[in-house]
């Protein structure tokens, strides 16, 4: 009994966390997706989480924090954070509904973009320092300045507050499903995008309790898997190597809070998605649906094409946007990716004969769809050759086929370093 009641304190804590979140805004909106429904078979449905004010869901477990903070009288000089990213606007626009003083910290390398947005949205009652060039750096020092001046952190997901004011999602896709859609959650796949698992535990947490769980999938980036880890060994587990590409869902270690609520599901339930095939669904739904997604907002929509076309057919699927925050100055670079995902694009080494008439040798052989968008000399290897960089691309992935066999026949000698990463990484 003591059990139940605490679960029920857990559901009616998360509705009484939604109902206060109206001073911010309004409910985002689920919304059913009519293209991606048509490819994959489903009824797909999206939490449009890009939607709230800061486009992220970050703003929900940050206010709540602060609004159980303030009503439990905790007097503080300052309230403190640490993010380049999400969290920090959230913060920053919290701490301006509150009138309280934060102080947010931020690597030295953050780009400019981030810090502008988390300046207006906090405005006069919000105080930026650049601390490190890296984020471990930045986070020591504000566990520092709290402890010294008196201050308190306001953790992006580790926290029994800010798990509950992101279960505030799931509250909301449970009563939309029923008002808006005549359909249960319960009866639905829901995808959670996972970095340090502060929406994952809470909107499951919520839907166990509340009685409404069904299906859950989790996406988290491949080279950022921190809660499959954790899942595989019992356990957290501090990755050695993080890709921080998807910068909003980059975590080295699952929150221990967030895996304490996660730790009965099997590894198996993770999805690691592929940082190109990622930006490959980023493009995608900029291009046809004209929804601007961050890395992190597009994690749950892309893990999609793991499903089979047969286990996904007639279902009810529910997809978290996380956020929206992208970067503009980043689209060459996720375009770039979703190119050499798809095929579209390949790098080559080749070792080019220094003679008249070499490059128009090597133009003949191309088809009317490809186009070299890098021609490089690298180095001389020896007096009559040089080793080249070409970058090529196609309209059709088979192309390729057709352009190597065109290459070995005319006895070119050349390397094709796409996938090399470690070749790719220091001179693409």
């Amino acid at each position: 009994m003591a059990g139940q009641e605490k679960e029920d304190g857990f559901v009616a804590a998360v509705g009484e966390a939604s109902a206060a979140l109206r001073e911010l805004f309004a409910e985002t909106p689920l919304q059913e997706n009519v293209y991606l429904s048509k490819k994959t078979g489903a009824r797909v449905f999206l939490k449009r989480e890009d939607l709230t004010p800061v486009r992220s869901y970050k703003l929900r477990g940050a206010f709540n924090f602060f609004r159980k903070a303030i009503a439990g009288g905790l007097r503080a000089k300052h309230f403190v954070c640490a993010s380049a990213g999400n969290h920090a606007q959230g913060f920053a626009y919290v701490c301006r509904h509150f009138n309280r003083h934060g102080v947010v910290f931020m690597p030295v390398t953050t780009p400019q973009q981030k810090i502008d947005k988390t300046r207006i949205f906090g405005g006069e009652f919000v105080e930026i320092r650049l601390v490190g060039d890296f984020f471990d750096d930045c986070y020591r020092a504000a566990q520092k300045f709290a402890v010294e001046g008196s201050g308190v952190m306001v953790p992006p997901f580790d926290h029994p507050d800010i798990i509950e004011g992101q279960a505030t999602v799931a509250h909301e896709i449970a009563a939309q499903m029923r008002r808006e859609a005549g359909l249960r959650v319960e009866d639905s796949l829901v995808i959670l995008p996972v970095g340090g698992g502060g929406l994952a535990s809470g909107v499951t947490r919520y839907l166990r309790d509340s009685g409404q769980a069904g299906e859950f999938a989790f996406a988290e980036p491949a080279g950022a898997g921190s809660l499959r880890q954790a899942l595989a060994q019992d356990r957290p587990v501090r990755l050695a190597k993080v890709d921080n590409f998807v910068d909003g869902a980059a975590v080295a270690e699952i929150g221990a809070e967030p895996f304490s609520l996660l730790r009965a599901f099997d590894a198996s339930a993770v999805h690691l998605v592929p940082e190109n095939r990622l930006c490959a669904t980023m493009i995608e739904m900029l291009n046809i649906e004209g929804i601007v997604l961050e890395p992190a907002g597009a994690l749950a929509i892309d893990t999609l094409k793991d499903f089979s076309p047969e286990a996904l057919a007639g279902r009810t699927v529910v997809a978290v946007v996380s956020g929206g925050n992208f970067d503009f100055e980043r689209l060459p670079d996720v375009k770039e990716r979703a190119l050499r995902f798809e095929g579209l694009k390949k790098y080559f080494i080749f070792r080019f004969p220094q003679r008249p008439g070499a490059l128009r040798d090597f133009l003949d052989l191309l088809g009317p769809d490809d186009d070299i968008t890098r021609f490089e000399y690298l180095k001389k290897s020896a007096r009559n050759f040089g080793s080249v960089l070409i970058g090529i691309e196609t309209r059709r992935r088979d192309n390729f086929d057709i352009l190597t066999q065109r290459f070995n026949a005319a006895g070119w000698a050349y390397q094709d370093i796409t996938d090399n990463d470690t070749i790719a990484g220091l001179i693409i």
